[in-house]
């Protein structure tokens, strides 16, 4: 872990990324995650990359029907996304030395634990950030 310059806030300087899990539906995603990276700049962070999984989007084999109808549903539990992208997502960590990963969508106890586990870096969601701004 690197050193961070104020130790009251794990993350100011922090080299963050961003990940979010979003319906096919909403069309400006990317808003939303400029939002969160405003966020965490405020707070002294450097947002290093960006990661979207994307819910509903097609239904490849046709057997059932309207992924969106599915999206209340995580993929997975645990960590909220795919297997294939949270595998993609902690690489990205591994190899560049990541302090944390922010999420978009908010996370349970059990979520934070295992993604910070897979991860291997400090887990946040945006709710955590905007509590702070409202705190401070």
């Amino acid at each position: 872990m690197k050193q961070y310059q104020d130790v009251g806030d794990p993350l100011d300087g922090a080299d963050v990324v961003l990940v979010g899990l979003f319906s096919a539906k909403e069309k400006k995603y990317d808003v939303r995650l400029d939002e969160l990276a405003a966020l965490a700049k405020a707070r002294g962070s450097r947002v290093v990359g960006r990661y979207v999984q994307r819910r509903g989007a097609s239904d490849r084999w046709k057997q059932r029907p309207g992924g969106a109808a599915r999206m209340s549903m995580p993929f997975s539990r645990r960590t909220l996304l795919t297997h294939g992208k949270i595998r993609e997502i902690a690489e990205a960590c591994r190899n560049a030395d990541i302090d944390a990963a922010i999420f978009v969508n908010t996370l349970s106890h059990v979520q934070r634990t295992v993604l910070a586990d897979v991860l291997g870096c400090l887990v946040f969601s945006g709710d955590d950030l905007t509590a702070h701004g409202r705190a401070g």
